[in-house]
Protein backbone atom coordinates (compact mmCIF):
# COMPACT_ATOMS: atom_id res chain seq x y z
CA UNK A 1 0.00 0.00 0.00
CA UNK A 2 2.86 2.37 0.66
CA UNK A 3 4.20 1.70 -2.83
CA UNK A 4 0.80 2.55 -4.33
CA UNK A 5 0.77 5.84 -2.45
CA UNK A 6 4.23 6.70 -3.74
CA UNK A 7 3.24 6.10 -7.36
CA UNK A 8 -0.05 7.92 -7.23
CA UNK A 9 0.95 11.20 -5.64
CA UNK A 10 4.50 11.80 -6.79
CA UNK A 11 6.41 10.82 -3.70
CA UNK A 12 4.27 12.54 -1.05
CA UNK A 13 1.57 10.55 0.74
CA UNK A 14 -0.90 13.09 2.18
CA UNK A 15 -3.27 10.61 3.76
CA UNK A 16 -3.15 11.06 7.54
CA UNK A 17 -5.77 11.16 10.25
CA UNK A 18 -5.64 14.53 11.97
CA UNK A 19 -7.27 14.98 15.37
CA UNK A 20 -10.15 16.75 13.65
CA UNK A 21 -10.45 13.97 11.08
CA UNK A 22 -10.53 11.33 13.75
CA UNK A 23 -13.76 12.83 15.15
CA UNK A 24 -15.81 11.64 12.16
CA UNK A 25 -19.02 13.10 10.82
CA UNK A 26 -20.84 13.66 14.12
CA UNK A 27 -17.88 15.00 16.08
CA UNK A 28 -17.48 11.61 17.78
CA UNK A 29 -14.34 9.53 17.28
CA UNK A 30 -14.50 7.31 14.16
CA UNK A 31 -14.64 3.62 14.74
CA UNK A 32 -11.97 1.34 13.42
CA UNK A 33 -14.43 0.27 10.73
CA UNK A 34 -14.95 3.91 9.70
CA UNK A 35 -11.22 4.52 9.58
CA UNK A 36 -10.63 1.41 7.47
CA UNK A 37 -13.43 2.34 5.08
CA UNK A 38 -12.02 5.87 4.63
CA UNK A 39 -8.57 4.50 3.82
CA UNK A 40 -9.99 1.99 1.37
CA UNK A 41 -12.12 4.61 -0.39
CA UNK A 42 -9.21 7.06 -0.54
CA UNK A 43 -6.75 4.65 -2.14
CA UNK A 44 -9.39 3.32 -4.51
CA UNK A 45 -10.04 6.93 -5.55
CA UNK A 46 -6.33 7.46 -6.18
CA UNK A 47 -6.24 4.32 -8.30
CA UNK A 48 -9.21 5.50 -10.40
CA UNK A 49 -7.55 8.89 -10.82
CA UNK A 50 -4.35 7.22 -12.06
CA UNK A 51 -6.19 5.29 -14.77
CA UNK A 52 -8.04 8.54 -15.63
CA UNK A 53 -11.44 7.25 -14.55
CA UNK A 54 -12.12 10.70 -13.16
CA UNK A 55 -15.90 10.58 -12.52
CA UNK A 56 -15.44 7.51 -10.32
CA UNK A 57 -12.48 9.13 -8.56
CA UNK A 58 -14.57 12.24 -7.81
CA UNK A 59 -17.38 10.08 -6.42
CA UNK A 60 -14.99 8.13 -4.16
CA UNK A 61 -13.30 11.27 -2.78
CA UNK A 62 -16.75 12.72 -2.03
CA UNK A 63 -17.63 9.53 -0.15
CA UNK A 64 -14.43 9.94 1.91
CA UNK A 65 -15.55 13.45 2.88
CA UNK A 66 -19.05 12.25 3.76
CA UNK A 67 -17.57 9.91 6.34
CA UNK A 68 -14.63 12.17 7.29
CA UNK A 69 -15.45 15.84 6.52
CA UNK A 70 -12.06 16.99 7.83
CA UNK A 71 -9.96 14.77 5.53
CA UNK A 72 -7.63 17.38 4.06
CA UNK A 73 -5.89 14.92 1.71
CA UNK A 74 -9.20 14.06 0.04
CA UNK A 75 -10.01 17.77 -0.22
CA UNK A 76 -6.70 18.39 -2.00
CA UNK A 77 -7.16 15.55 -4.46
CA UNK A 78 -10.79 16.45 -5.12
CA UNK A 79 -9.80 20.10 -5.66
CA UNK A 80 -7.29 19.05 -8.33
CA UNK A 81 -9.98 17.04 -10.09
CA UNK A 82 -12.32 20.03 -9.96
CA UNK A 83 -9.61 22.12 -11.63
CA UNK A 84 -9.44 19.61 -14.45
CA UNK A 85 -13.18 20.18 -14.88
CA UNK A 86 -12.58 23.98 -14.82
CA UNK A 87 -14.65 24.21 -11.65
CA UNK A 88 -12.29 26.63 -9.94
CA UNK A 89 -14.83 28.01 -7.42
CA UNK A 90 -15.40 24.52 -5.96
CA UNK A 91 -11.66 23.79 -6.04
CA UNK A 92 -11.02 27.03 -4.15
CA UNK A 93 -13.53 26.12 -1.43
CA UNK A 94 -11.89 22.72 -0.92
CA UNK A 95 -8.34 24.12 -0.80
CA UNK A 96 -9.30 26.89 1.62
CA UNK A 97 -10.71 24.21 3.95
CA UNK A 98 -7.60 22.05 3.47
CA UNK A 99 -5.12 24.81 4.48
CA UNK A 100 -7.26 25.55 7.55
CA UNK A 101 -6.98 21.92 8.65
CA UNK A 102 -3.31 21.49 7.61
CA UNK A 103 -1.73 24.98 7.59
CA UNK A 104 1.83 23.64 7.28
CA UNK A 105 1.32 21.75 4.03
CA UNK A 106 3.11 23.61 1.22
CA UNK A 107 1.37 21.53 -1.47
CA UNK A 108 -2.00 22.85 -0.36
CA UNK A 109 -0.83 26.46 -0.28
CA UNK A 110 0.80 26.15 -3.72
CA UNK A 111 -2.37 24.67 -5.19
CA UNK A 112 -4.41 27.45 -3.61
CA UNK A 113 -2.02 30.06 -5.07
CA UNK A 114 -2.54 28.55 -8.52
CA UNK A 115 -6.30 28.72 -8.01
CA UNK A 116 -6.25 32.36 -6.96
CA UNK A 117 -4.06 33.23 -9.95
CA UNK A 118 -6.47 31.50 -12.32
CA UNK A 119 -9.34 33.53 -10.79
CA UNK A 120 -7.19 36.69 -10.78
CA UNK A 121 -7.87 36.99 -7.04
CA UNK A 122 -4.72 39.03 -6.40
CA UNK A 123 -5.55 40.26 -2.90
CA UNK A 124 -5.85 36.73 -1.49
CA UNK A 125 -2.49 35.79 -2.98
CA UNK A 126 -0.69 38.08 -0.56
CA UNK A 127 -1.42 35.80 2.43
CA UNK A 128 -0.72 32.63 0.45
CA UNK A 129 2.82 33.70 -0.42
CA UNK A 130 3.34 34.91 3.12
CA UNK A 131 2.50 31.39 4.32
CA UNK A 132 4.77 29.79 1.73
CA UNK A 133 7.62 32.05 2.87
CA UNK A 134 6.88 31.02 6.48
CA UNK A 135 7.14 27.37 5.52
CA UNK A 136 10.14 27.79 3.17
CA UNK A 137 12.03 30.93 4.23
CA UNK A 138 14.96 30.16 1.92
CA UNK A 139 12.94 29.67 -1.27
CA UNK A 140 13.53 32.87 -3.25
CA UNK A 141 10.74 32.31 -5.81
CA UNK A 142 8.10 32.81 -3.13
CA UNK A 143 9.53 36.22 -2.28
CA UNK A 144 9.46 37.27 -5.92
CA UNK A 145 5.87 36.06 -6.17
CA UNK A 146 4.87 38.04 -3.09
CA UNK A 147 6.59 41.17 -4.41
CA UNK A 148 4.78 40.70 -7.71
CA UNK A 149 1.47 40.61 -5.85
CA UNK A 150 2.34 43.91 -4.17
CA UNK A 151 3.28 45.33 -7.58
CA UNK A 152 -0.11 44.47 -9.05
CA UNK A 153 -1.78 45.90 -5.94
CA UNK A 154 0.27 49.07 -6.51
CA UNK A 155 1.83 48.62 -3.07
CA UNK A 156 5.20 49.66 -4.40
CA UNK A 157 6.91 50.38 -1.09
CA UNK A 158 5.91 46.97 0.26
CA UNK A 159 7.28 45.34 -2.91
CA UNK A 160 10.59 47.17 -2.46
CA UNK A 161 10.79 45.89 1.11
CA UNK A 162 10.43 42.34 -0.17
CA UNK A 163 13.17 42.98 -2.72
CA UNK A 164 15.38 44.08 0.15
CA UNK A 165 14.73 40.70 1.78
CA UNK A 166 15.64 38.95 -1.46
CA UNK A 167 18.90 40.88 -1.71
CA UNK A 168 19.87 39.72 1.77
CA UNK A 169 19.27 36.13 0.68
CA UNK A 170 20.90 36.14 -2.76
CA UNK A 171 22.73 39.37 -3.28
CA UNK A 172 21.90 41.72 -6.14
CA UNK A 173 20.84 39.91 -9.32
CA UNK A 174 19.70 41.01 -12.77
CA UNK A 175 16.12 39.92 -12.05
CA UNK A 176 16.09 41.88 -8.82
CA UNK A 177 17.59 44.88 -10.57
CA UNK A 178 14.99 44.78 -13.34
CA UNK A 179 12.07 44.43 -10.92
CA UNK A 180 13.27 47.32 -8.80
CA UNK A 181 13.72 49.43 -11.93
CA UNK A 182 10.13 48.72 -12.89
CA UNK A 183 8.88 49.99 -9.54
CA UNK A 184 11.12 53.05 -9.48
CA UNK A 185 9.76 54.06 -12.88
CA UNK A 186 6.17 53.52 -11.72
CA UNK A 187 6.90 55.82 -8.80
CA UNK A 188 8.55 58.34 -11.11
CA UNK A 189 11.76 57.86 -9.14
CA UNK A 190 13.96 57.79 -12.22
CA UNK A 191 16.91 59.08 -10.24
CA UNK A 192 16.77 56.02 -7.95
CA UNK A 193 16.73 53.71 -10.97
CA UNK A 194 19.69 55.54 -12.47
CA UNK A 195 21.55 55.54 -9.16
CA UNK A 196 21.10 51.80 -8.73
CA UNK A 197 22.37 51.08 -12.25
CA UNK A 198 25.33 53.37 -11.75
CA UNK A 199 26.18 51.46 -8.56
CA UNK A 200 26.03 48.21 -10.53
CA UNK A 201 28.40 49.68 -13.12
CA UNK A 202 30.78 50.91 -10.45
CA UNK A 203 30.77 47.46 -8.81
CA UNK A 204 31.05 45.61 -12.16
CA UNK A 205 32.74 47.99 -14.61
CA UNK A 206 33.28 45.31 -17.27
CA UNK A 207 29.66 44.08 -17.24
CA UNK A 208 28.35 45.65 -20.46
CA UNK A 209 24.73 44.72 -19.78
CA UNK A 210 24.48 47.34 -17.03
CA UNK A 211 25.63 50.04 -19.44
CA UNK A 212 22.93 48.87 -21.86
CA UNK A 213 20.28 49.02 -19.11
CA UNK A 214 21.36 52.53 -18.14
CA UNK A 215 21.49 53.83 -21.70
CA UNK A 216 18.00 52.48 -22.35
CA UNK A 217 16.77 54.18 -19.19
CA UNK A 218 18.25 57.50 -20.32
CA UNK A 219 16.75 57.06 -23.79
CA UNK A 220 13.26 56.37 -22.50
CA UNK A 221 13.51 59.45 -20.30
CA UNK A 222 14.48 61.81 -23.13
CA UNK A 223 18.17 62.05 -22.28
CA UNK A 224 19.78 60.88 -25.54
CA UNK A 225 23.10 62.61 -24.92
CA UNK A 226 23.52 60.83 -21.58
CA UNK A 227 22.53 57.56 -23.21
CA UNK A 228 25.12 58.13 -25.93
CA UNK A 229 27.83 58.87 -23.35
CA UNK A 230 27.08 55.64 -21.46
CA UNK A 231 27.25 53.59 -24.67
CA UNK A 232 30.49 55.25 -25.73
CA UNK A 233 31.96 54.30 -22.34
CA UNK A 234 30.80 50.72 -22.91
CA UNK A 235 32.36 50.70 -26.37
CA UNK A 236 35.71 51.69 -24.89
CA UNK A 237 35.54 48.71 -22.55
CA UNK A 238 34.45 46.22 -25.23
CA UNK A 239 34.20 47.39 -28.81
CA UNK A 240 33.25 43.88 -30.00
CA UNK A 241 29.95 43.80 -28.15
CA UNK A 242 27.32 43.81 -30.91
CA UNK A 243 24.49 44.91 -28.63
CA UNK A 244 26.38 48.11 -27.83
CA UNK A 245 26.70 48.89 -31.54
CA UNK A 246 23.00 48.14 -32.12
CA UNK A 247 22.09 50.48 -29.27
CA UNK A 248 24.39 53.16 -30.69
CA UNK A 249 22.70 52.71 -34.07
CA UNK A 250 19.34 53.40 -32.41
CA UNK A 251 20.67 56.52 -30.69
CA UNK A 252 22.13 57.92 -33.92
CA UNK A 253 18.96 57.11 -35.85
CA UNK A 254 16.88 59.02 -33.29
CA UNK A 255 19.28 61.93 -33.68
CA UNK A 256 18.77 61.67 -37.49
CA UNK A 257 22.48 60.94 -37.96
CA UNK A 258 21.71 58.18 -40.45
CA UNK A 259 25.26 57.70 -41.67
CA UNK A 260 26.57 57.03 -38.15
CA UNK A 261 23.56 54.79 -37.47
CA UNK A 262 24.28 52.70 -40.55
CA UNK A 263 27.98 52.47 -39.68
CA UNK A 264 27.13 51.11 -36.23
CA UNK A 265 24.74 48.58 -37.77
CA UNK A 266 27.49 47.44 -40.13
CA UNK A 267 29.81 46.82 -37.20
CA UNK A 268 27.13 44.98 -35.21
CA UNK A 269 26.12 42.82 -38.18
CA UNK A 270 29.72 41.66 -38.66
CA UNK A 271 29.79 40.25 -35.11
CA UNK A 272 28.65 36.59 -35.08
CA UNK A 273 27.51 36.75 -31.43
CA UNK A 274 24.60 39.01 -32.34
CA UNK A 275 21.55 36.84 -33.04
CA UNK A 276 20.99 36.31 -36.76
CA UNK A 277 17.22 36.63 -36.38
CA UNK A 278 17.63 40.04 -34.78
CA UNK A 279 19.75 41.14 -37.73
CA UNK A 280 17.23 39.81 -40.24
CA UNK A 281 14.45 41.69 -38.46
CA UNK A 282 16.44 44.93 -38.78
CA UNK A 283 16.98 44.40 -42.51
CA UNK A 284 13.27 43.69 -42.99
CA UNK A 285 12.61 47.04 -41.33
CA UNK A 286 14.04 48.69 -44.44
CA UNK A 287 11.32 47.25 -46.69
CA UNK A 288 8.70 49.94 -45.99
CA UNK A 289 11.24 52.51 -47.24
CA UNK A 290 11.61 50.79 -50.64
CA UNK A 291 11.93 51.75 -53.47
CA UNK A 292 14.17 54.46 -52.03
CA UNK A 293 17.59 53.56 -53.57
CA UNK A 294 19.51 54.37 -50.37
CA UNK A 295 17.29 52.06 -48.33
CA UNK A 296 17.63 49.27 -50.91
CA UNK A 297 21.41 49.66 -51.03
CA UNK A 298 21.70 49.66 -47.22
CA UNK A 299 19.53 46.57 -46.87
CA UNK A 300 21.54 44.82 -49.57
CA UNK A 301 24.91 45.51 -47.93
CA UNK A 302 23.70 44.59 -44.44
CA UNK A 303 22.29 41.32 -45.71
CA UNK A 304 25.64 40.57 -47.38
CA UNK A 305 27.43 41.19 -44.08
CA UNK A 306 25.08 38.73 -42.37
CA UNK A 307 26.20 35.95 -44.73
CA UNK A 308 29.83 36.65 -43.81
CA UNK A 309 29.09 36.54 -40.09
CA UNK A 310 26.73 33.54 -40.35
CA UNK A 311 27.88 31.46 -43.36
CA UNK A 312 26.11 28.32 -42.12
CA UNK A 313 22.69 29.97 -41.74
CA UNK A 314 20.40 29.16 -44.66
CA UNK A 315 18.11 32.04 -43.74
CA UNK A 316 21.01 34.49 -44.11
CA UNK A 317 21.62 33.44 -47.72
CA UNK A 318 17.89 33.51 -48.45
CA UNK A 319 17.65 37.07 -47.12
CA UNK A 320 20.63 38.13 -49.23
CA UNK A 321 18.93 36.58 -52.25
CA UNK A 322 15.76 38.54 -51.52
CA UNK A 323 17.66 41.82 -51.27
CA UNK A 324 19.59 41.12 -54.47
CA UNK A 325 16.28 40.47 -56.18
CA UNK A 326 14.93 43.77 -54.85
CA UNK A 327 17.98 45.47 -56.36
CA UNK A 328 17.42 43.85 -59.76
CA UNK A 329 20.40 41.48 -59.47
CA UNK A 330 18.52 38.37 -60.49
CA UNK A 331 21.48 36.21 -61.45
CA UNK A 332 23.25 36.82 -58.14
CA UNK A 333 20.00 36.25 -56.24
CA UNK A 334 19.70 32.86 -57.92
CA UNK A 335 23.13 31.86 -56.58
CA UNK A 336 22.21 32.91 -53.04
CA UNK A 337 18.98 30.90 -53.12
CA UNK A 338 20.94 27.86 -54.29
CA UNK A 339 23.32 28.27 -51.33
CA UNK A 340 20.40 28.59 -48.93
CA UNK A 341 18.75 25.43 -50.25
CA UNK A 342 22.05 23.53 -50.05
CA UNK A 343 22.15 24.34 -46.32
CA UNK A 344 18.46 23.69 -45.67
CA UNK A 345 16.11 22.22 -48.26
CA UNK A 346 13.08 22.35 -45.97
CA UNK A 347 12.10 25.96 -46.63
CA UNK A 348 9.57 26.01 -49.46
CA UNK A 349 9.48 29.77 -50.17
CA UNK A 350 13.17 29.85 -51.08
CA UNK A 351 12.69 27.01 -53.54
CA UNK A 352 9.77 28.78 -55.19
CA UNK A 353 11.83 31.94 -55.60
CA UNK A 354 14.61 29.95 -57.27
CA UNK A 355 12.25 28.24 -59.74
CA UNK A 356 10.56 31.55 -60.58
CA UNK A 357 13.94 33.03 -61.48
CA UNK A 358 14.85 30.02 -63.61
CA UNK A 359 11.59 30.27 -65.55
CA UNK A 360 12.14 33.99 -66.01
CA UNK A 361 15.57 33.20 -67.49
CA UNK A 362 14.02 30.53 -69.77
CA UNK A 363 16.19 28.00 -67.93
CA UNK A 364 13.45 25.40 -68.23
CA UNK A 365 15.62 22.34 -67.59
CA UNK A 366 16.79 23.60 -64.20
CA UNK A 367 13.32 24.93 -63.37
CA UNK A 368 11.96 21.43 -63.93
CA UNK A 369 14.80 19.76 -62.00
CA UNK A 370 14.58 22.11 -59.01
CA UNK A 371 10.79 22.31 -59.13
CA UNK A 372 10.27 18.55 -59.20
CA UNK A 373 12.83 18.16 -56.41
CA UNK A 374 10.86 20.69 -54.36
CA UNK A 375 7.63 18.81 -55.04
CA UNK A 376 9.22 15.63 -53.68
CA UNK A 377 9.28 17.45 -50.31
CA UNK A 378 6.21 19.66 -50.77
CA UNK A 379 3.88 17.77 -53.15
CA UNK A 380 0.81 19.82 -52.25
CA UNK A 381 2.22 23.24 -53.16
CA UNK A 382 -0.09 24.53 -55.88
CA UNK A 383 2.20 27.31 -57.08
CA UNK A 384 5.14 24.94 -57.56
CA UNK A 385 2.94 22.59 -59.58
CA UNK A 386 1.97 25.58 -61.72
CA UNK A 387 5.58 26.68 -62.20
CA UNK A 388 6.77 23.22 -63.19
CA UNK A 389 3.79 22.99 -65.55
CA UNK A 390 4.81 26.28 -67.18
CA UNK A 391 8.39 25.01 -67.58
CA UNK A 392 7.15 21.88 -69.36
CA UNK A 393 4.82 24.06 -71.46
CA UNK A 394 7.79 26.18 -72.55
CA UNK A 395 9.64 22.98 -73.50
CA UNK A 396 6.57 22.01 -75.54
CA UNK A 397 5.95 18.80 -73.60
CA UNK A 398 2.26 19.57 -73.39
CA UNK A 399 1.12 16.31 -71.81
CA UNK A 400 3.46 16.70 -68.83
CA UNK A 401 2.54 20.37 -68.57
CA UNK A 402 -1.14 19.45 -68.49
CA UNK A 403 -0.61 17.07 -65.55
CA UNK A 404 1.14 19.64 -63.35
CA UNK A 405 -1.28 22.43 -64.25
CA UNK A 406 -4.27 20.25 -63.40
CA UNK A 407 -2.60 19.47 -60.06
CA UNK A 408 -2.35 23.20 -59.39
CA UNK A 409 -6.07 23.74 -60.00
CA UNK A 410 -7.03 20.81 -57.77
CA UNK A 411 -4.75 21.84 -54.89
CA UNK A 412 -5.84 25.48 -54.73
CA UNK A 413 -9.46 26.58 -54.53
CA UNK A 414 -9.18 30.14 -53.18
CA UNK A 415 -6.22 31.84 -54.90
CA UNK A 416 -7.97 33.37 -57.90
CA UNK A 417 -4.74 34.61 -59.46
CA UNK A 418 -3.20 31.14 -59.41
CA UNK A 419 -6.38 29.57 -60.76
CA UNK A 420 -6.58 32.13 -63.55
CA UNK A 421 -2.93 31.59 -64.54
CA UNK A 422 -3.23 27.80 -64.34
CA UNK A 423 -6.34 27.59 -66.49
CA UNK A 424 -4.82 30.05 -68.95
CA UNK A 425 -1.73 27.82 -69.29
CA UNK A 426 -4.02 24.81 -69.68
CA UNK A 427 -5.73 26.69 -72.50
CA UNK A 428 -2.34 27.07 -74.19
CA UNK A 429 -1.67 23.33 -73.71
CA UNK A 430 -4.98 22.23 -75.19
CA UNK A 431 -4.53 24.60 -78.13
CA UNK A 432 -1.11 23.10 -78.83
CA UNK A 433 -2.71 19.64 -78.66
CA UNK A 434 -5.36 20.75 -81.20
CA UNK A 435 -8.09 20.34 -78.59
CA UNK A 436 -10.02 23.55 -79.30
CA UNK A 437 -13.03 22.61 -77.19
CA UNK A 438 -11.07 22.09 -73.97
CA UNK A 439 -8.85 25.04 -74.81
CA UNK A 440 -11.87 27.38 -74.93
CA UNK A 441 -13.27 25.91 -71.69
CA UNK A 442 -9.94 26.48 -69.93
CA UNK A 443 -9.64 30.06 -71.17
CA UNK A 444 -13.20 30.82 -70.07
CA UNK A 445 -12.41 29.46 -66.61
CA UNK A 446 -9.25 31.55 -66.47
CA UNK A 447 -11.24 34.69 -67.24
CA UNK A 448 -13.95 33.75 -64.73
CA UNK A 449 -11.29 34.00 -61.99
CA UNK A 450 -9.67 37.13 -63.43
CA UNK A 451 -11.53 38.97 -66.21
CA UNK A 452 -8.54 41.31 -66.57
CA UNK A 453 -5.92 38.65 -67.27
CA UNK A 454 -4.44 40.45 -70.26
CA UNK A 455 -2.38 37.54 -71.59
CA UNK A 456 -5.35 35.19 -71.47
CA UNK A 457 -7.50 37.74 -73.28
CA UNK A 458 -4.85 38.10 -75.97
CA UNK A 459 -4.10 34.41 -76.47
CA UNK A 460 -7.74 33.34 -76.43
CA UNK A 461 -8.64 36.07 -78.93
CA UNK A 462 -5.75 35.20 -81.25
CA UNK A 463 -6.53 31.49 -81.33
CA UNK A 464 -10.21 32.20 -82.06
CA UNK A 465 -9.14 34.44 -84.94
CA UNK A 466 -6.87 31.76 -86.36
CA UNK A 467 -9.88 29.45 -86.42
CA UNK A 468 -12.10 32.23 -87.77
CA UNK A 469 -14.59 31.61 -84.93
CA UNK A 470 -16.45 34.03 -82.60
CA UNK A 471 -14.65 37.01 -84.11
CA UNK A 472 -16.79 39.55 -82.28
CA UNK A 473 -15.88 37.94 -78.95
CA UNK A 474 -12.24 37.79 -80.05
CA UNK A 475 -12.24 41.48 -81.00
CA UNK A 476 -13.77 42.47 -77.66
CA UNK A 477 -11.20 40.47 -75.69
CA UNK A 478 -8.30 41.74 -77.77
CA UNK A 479 -9.35 45.35 -77.41
CA UNK A 480 -9.64 44.84 -73.66
CA UNK A 481 -6.11 43.40 -73.47
CA UNK A 482 -4.77 46.49 -75.25
CA UNK A 483 -6.63 48.77 -72.87
CA UNK A 484 -5.04 46.88 -69.94
CA UNK A 485 -1.53 46.88 -71.43
CA UNK A 486 -1.12 49.64 -73.99
CA UNK A 487 1.86 49.69 -76.35
CA UNK A 488 2.28 45.93 -76.21
CA UNK A 489 3.31 45.00 -79.74
CA UNK A 490 2.02 41.42 -79.54
CA UNK A 491 -1.38 42.51 -78.27
CA UNK A 492 -1.61 45.19 -80.96
CA UNK A 493 -0.73 42.65 -83.63
CA UNK A 494 -3.49 40.32 -82.37
CA UNK A 495 -6.08 43.08 -82.59
CA UNK A 496 -4.87 44.04 -86.07
CA UNK A 497 -5.21 40.42 -87.22
CA UNK A 498 -8.74 40.10 -85.81
CA UNK A 499 -9.77 43.31 -87.59
CA UNK A 500 -8.23 41.86 -90.77
CA UNK A 501 -10.33 38.72 -90.31
CA UNK A 502 -13.39 40.98 -89.90
CA UNK A 503 -12.42 42.71 -93.18
CA UNK A 504 -11.83 46.03 -91.44
CA UNK A 505 -8.60 46.59 -93.37
CA UNK A 506 -8.24 50.27 -92.53
CA UNK A 507 -8.55 49.54 -88.81
CA UNK A 508 -6.20 46.59 -89.21
CA UNK A 509 -3.58 48.81 -90.85
CA UNK A 510 -3.78 51.36 -88.04
CA UNK A 511 -3.16 48.67 -85.38
CA UNK A 512 -0.46 46.75 -87.25
CA UNK A 513 1.50 49.98 -87.73
CA UNK A 514 1.21 50.61 -83.97
CA UNK A 515 2.48 47.07 -83.38
CA UNK A 516 5.46 47.53 -85.69
CA UNK A 517 6.30 50.86 -84.06
CA UNK A 518 6.28 49.25 -80.61
CA UNK A 519 8.03 46.05 -81.72
CA UNK A 520 11.66 45.65 -80.66
CA UNK A 521 12.16 42.16 -82.09
CA UNK A 522 11.92 42.54 -85.90
CA UNK A 523 9.01 40.12 -85.79
CA UNK A 524 8.52 38.16 -89.02
CA UNK A 525 4.86 37.48 -88.13
CA UNK A 526 4.03 41.16 -87.79
CA UNK A 527 5.72 41.99 -91.11
CA UNK A 528 3.79 39.22 -92.84
CA UNK A 529 0.52 40.46 -91.32
CA UNK A 530 1.32 43.97 -92.51
CA UNK A 531 1.83 42.61 -96.02
CA UNK A 532 -1.49 40.74 -95.88
CA UNK A 533 -3.32 43.89 -94.81
CA UNK A 534 -1.65 46.06 -97.46
CA UNK A 535 -2.61 43.54 -100.15
CA UNK A 536 -6.29 43.92 -99.31
CA UNK A 537 -5.90 47.68 -99.24
CA UNK A 538 -4.79 47.41 -102.87
CA UNK A 539 -1.10 48.23 -102.36
CA UNK A 540 0.49 45.07 -103.78
CA UNK A 541 4.03 46.50 -103.88
CA UNK A 542 3.89 47.33 -100.17
CA UNK A 543 2.47 43.88 -99.50
CA UNK A 544 5.32 42.11 -101.32
CA UNK A 545 7.89 44.38 -99.66
CA UNK A 546 6.64 43.37 -96.19
CA UNK A 547 6.40 39.67 -97.10
CA UNK A 548 10.04 39.82 -98.18
CA UNK A 549 10.90 41.56 -94.92
CA UNK A 550 9.19 38.71 -93.04
CA UNK A 551 11.28 36.19 -94.96
CA UNK A 552 14.46 38.13 -94.19
CA UNK A 553 13.50 38.11 -90.49
CA UNK A 554 13.36 34.32 -90.44
CA UNK A 555 9.99 33.14 -91.78
CA UNK A 556 10.75 30.25 -94.17
CA UNK A 557 7.21 28.97 -94.73
CA UNK A 558 6.16 27.77 -98.22
CA UNK A 559 2.99 29.87 -97.95
CA UNK A 560 5.08 33.02 -97.54
CA UNK A 561 7.21 32.07 -100.58
CA UNK A 562 4.03 31.56 -102.59
CA UNK A 563 2.75 35.02 -101.57
CA UNK A 564 5.99 36.61 -102.73
CA UNK A 565 6.24 34.66 -105.97
CA UNK A 566 2.59 35.06 -106.94
CA UNK A 567 2.30 38.61 -105.52
CA UNK A 568 -1.03 37.83 -103.88
CA UNK A 569 -2.47 36.83 -100.54
CA UNK A 570 -2.63 33.09 -99.90
CA UNK A 571 -4.43 31.46 -96.93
Amino acid sequence: MKLLCFILISGACFFTLSSASAQGNSGKPMTNADSLEVKTLYFNALREKTIENLPTAVDLFNRVLQIDPANDAAMYELANLKKLQNDYPKAQQLLERAVTIAPDNTWYWSALADNYEKNNDIDKLENVFAQLIRLNPDKVDNYFDKANVYYHQKKYDEALQVYDQIEKLTGLSDDLLADRQKIYLKQNHTELAIDQLQKMIDANPVQIKYYLFLSELYSTNNSPEKALKVLQDAEKINNKNGLVHLALADIYRDKKDYESSYNELSVAFAIPDVDVDQKIKIVMGYLPKFPDPDAKASALELSRIITVAHPDEAKAWALYGDMLLQNGKTKDAKTMYQKSIALNNEVYDVQEQLVRIEIGENDDDNAIKDGENSLSYFPNQAWMNYLVGVAWLQKKDFNKAEGYLKNATSLELDDKELLSQSYSALGDCFHALNDSKNSDVAYDKALSYNPNNAFTLNNYAYYLSLRGEQLDKAASMSKRSNDLQPNNASFEDTYAWILFKQRDYAGARQWIEKALADDKTNSAVKSEHYGDIMFYLGNVDAAVENWKKAKANGDQSPVLDKKINERKYVE
